[in-house]
């Protein structure tokens, strides 16, 4: 019996040989390829969103102070959900799964309502038009990184 398989089997296509040509076509298909450069995109699209944070803080800083001399609760409620957003990218970064798009998700809802905030200073004359534009364009920018990680 043994004697019929052996001889079957180079006329089969070679046990070991057949074996490492099959392996060989399906790494890819097995892929951590794939699934590596998406991480890697990931930890870029992070890093870059939490400097445009940092940038939007420091940007719209000086306009709270404005806000403040006019209604002080308006000014902290905009302080507190622009501190928020860095601070949740941040937290969504070490997360995994679920966690993770929660925590950018909480970060997209504190940019948007930063948003809201400038606009309604803006609408109640506490700033004017021209200290918005480039302030609105960083928040909806990080607003579009934020959709974008947390799919």
């Amino acid at each position: 019996m043994l004697g019929r398989v052996k001889a079957r089997s180079p006329a089969k296509g070679g046990g070991r040989a057949r074996l490492r040509r099959l392996t060989a076509l399906t790494r890819p298909a097995l892929g951590g390829a794939g699934a590596a450069s998406r991480a890697k995109e990931l930890q870029v699209q992070n890093f870059q969103c939490y400097q445009l944070c940092l940038g939007a803080v420091r940007m719209v800083r000086p306009l709270i102070e404005r806000i403040e001399v006019h209604d002080r609760d308006l000014g902290r409620q905009l302080r507190r959900c622009l501190t928020s957003v860095p601070l949740n990218v941040a937290e969504g970064s070490e997360s995994a799964g679920r966690n993770r798009q929660a925590r950018y998700a909480n970060a997209m809802g504190s940019a948007r309502e930063s948003r809201a905030c400038l606009e309604t200073a803006e609408a109640l004359g506490y700033l004017v038009s021209v200290d918005l534009p480039n302030a609105v364009d960083r928040l909806d920018h990080i607003v579009a990184i934020l959709f974008k990680l947390c799919r």
